[in-house]
């Protein structure tokens, strides 16, 4: 598992593929100091890589099947342990899925090491293949799987509909990451899939697109009952103090919002955080999500142009709705966090002064910005080769997971005058947290231009971290307790000591926690899962 984190698509075929009757196993990897997407220091990465261990546990596991979720990020990391898998265990049956083989499948199975690719959603289409495979192999192309025969034959099943009934799901498997996360600290679940917009930077752009012919809707709702069932039976096993919704956008559907938040303040009652847009933000939503335990509430703003916003970032709310989503969480203290991009190709640089007007006026309780990354199959990529902004070896190079950008890095931006004015923004943004009233209007972003942009990276850093923690933001707080755990216990194993496991069990559940006998003569595939979704 090469972010370090839960990951619920994970999860959840783990949990199919368990009610199937497999043997799952998870290979995890604590990626400290390179997840790929948050934190990345080089001078420490090397001197906490656990790869090896990733490739002891997949050895010592001996799977049937060895499955991978990868991001454009994480996935020249798993080919090289499929790879390395592979040497080991010739007859390991190696499936690639997730965001970037959904974008790029004819590259990714053309990888020796690669046997299948699943684009788009695996809720059907994996447990079809474990089938298949413990019958010897797929006898018929299976929707939404390719896949190679030993003359190279490429065999490409149809693009199936999105899976509209989520209720006939299980829940998330959470037990794959007893052993490497605290999932009381922060419990991960969703409520829907899909997300109502198609923004060209975001891998929904491509991925709402995928099914051929009838695609059903692509935003779809679990019951209030089937999310309620999910979280009663957490609590009784966890002890939970925080909790996120990670869906695209939580308040979608606002008659599905009141009802369960109603009852979840009366069975549930944990602190909890969600996503939202400003377009399904109103006081109605604010004041029920208050009144829930709602504590803090992400919402994408990216960019404060309308018109270039609408045009060429295909997102359509007007700046009138970004400043009213924010009055009303502010005035139910949902203490709003938001996403704010860098480096988007041919915004004016006027709008990064129209995002400061708004944070000066109703400041979010936390500003993550972001530089803008171009991901295979979007809209973004496209524009950026007619804008001359990358070259198609570079988007080859993309496509195949190489150069891929951090978020927190500017390399897009070529421009240095360009580069140096977005720093000065970003130490701003900040800094505007902890900023009294009379020190946020007075003080501007050119007010940091003496400082070289290096200097600039690393005071915006360190003033996320500790504007973060003095906050005692839930994000920071987790984060920084789960690296603290795992960096012991990198020591401590050295030593021969072993840390218990990160979660914590009501004591009910640990009574039930026994491993349990698998049924003499008994034959089923052991499926280790490697990846992110």
């Amino acid at each position: 598992m090469t972010l370090g984190w839960e990951q619920l698509g994970v999860g959840l075929l783990s949990a199919i593929a368990k009610r199937q009757g497999h043997d799952v196993q998870l290979a995890f990897s604590h990626s400290l100091f390179n997840d790929r997407y948050n934190l990345s220091i080089p001078s420490l990465a090397p001197f906490f890589d656990d790869r090896n261990d990733v490739i002891d546990k997949i050895e010592k596991q001996r799977p049937d099947v060895l499955a991978f979720s990868a991001l454009t990020g994480t996935y020249q990391w798993m080919l090289g342990i499929a790879r390395d898998a592979k040497l080991l265990n010739p007859g390991v049956k190696v499936v690639f899925g997730g965001v970037h083989p959904s974008a790029v499948p004819e590259r990714v199975l053309a990888q020796p090491q690669v046997d299948y690719v699943c684009v788009g959603e695996g809720d059907v289409a994996f447990p079809a293949l474990l089938r298949a495979i413990e019958e010897g192999g797929p006898a018929a192309p299976i929707p939404n799987i390719r896949y190679k025969l030993p003359n190279g034959e490429v065999i490409r099943g149809p693009q199936a509909g999105f899976i509209q009934d989520l209720d006939a799901l299980p829940a998330f498997d959470k037990t794959l990451w007893e052993d490497h996360i605290n999932i009381g600290d922060w419990y991960l679940t969703m409520a829907s899939r899909g997300c109502p917009y198609r923004c060209t930077f975001c891998f929904n752009n491509f991925f709402a697109r995928l099914p051929e012919g009838k695609s059903g809707k692509y935003v779809r709702q679990r019951s209030v009952g089937h999310m309620l069932q999910e979280l009663r039976a957490a609590k009784k096993r966890y002890k939970i103090r925080f909790l996120e919704f990670e869906d695209d956008v939580f308040t979608v559907d606002k008659k599905w919002v009141r009802e369960f938040l109603y009852h979840y303040k009366r069975e549930i009652d944990i602190p909890f955080q969600c996503l939202t847009h400003p377009k399904y933000m109103d006081e109605d939503i604010a004041r029920w999500l208050s009144d829930a335990g709602c504590r803090h509430v992400q919402m994408g703003i990216q960019t404060m142009d309308d018109e270039f916003k609408q045009q060429s970032v295909k997102r359509y709310e007007k700046s009138d709705h970004v400043y009213q989503a924010m009055e009303v969480m502010r005035k139910y203290r949902l203490n709003p966090k938001v996403d704010h991009m860098f480096g988007l190709p041919g915004e004016p640089v006027e709008a990064q002064e129209e995002a400061r007007k708004l944070y000066v006026l109703h400041p979010p309780f936390r500003i993550q910005t972001f530089w803008t990354n171009f991901l295979p199959g979007t809209q973004l990529v496209r524009q950026g080769l007619a804008m001359g902004l990358i070259t198609q070896e570079e988007v080859d190079r993309l496509n195949d997971g190489i150069d891929f950008d951090f978020y927190r890095e500017s390399a897009k931006v070529s421009d240095p005058a360009k580069r140096k004015l977005y720093k000065t923004y970003e130490v701003f943004f900040k800094l505007i947290p902890v900023l009294p009233a009379w020190l946020r209007r007075r003080l501007k972003p050119k007010s940091f231009q003496w400082m070289p942009v290096a200097l600039c990276s690393s005071i915006s850093f360190f003033a996320d971290v500790l504007v973060g923690l003095a906050l005692r933001n839930p994000d920071h707080i987790t984060y920084a307790k789960h690296y603290l755990y795992h960096i012991s216990r990198f020591f401590l194993q050295k030593a021969g000591i072993r840390l218990p496991a990160p979660t914590k069990l009501n004591a009910a559940a640990r009574e039930n926690t026994a491993p349990k006998e698998r049924p003499a003569g008994a034959s089923v595939p052991s499926d280790v899962l490697v990846g992110s979704p």
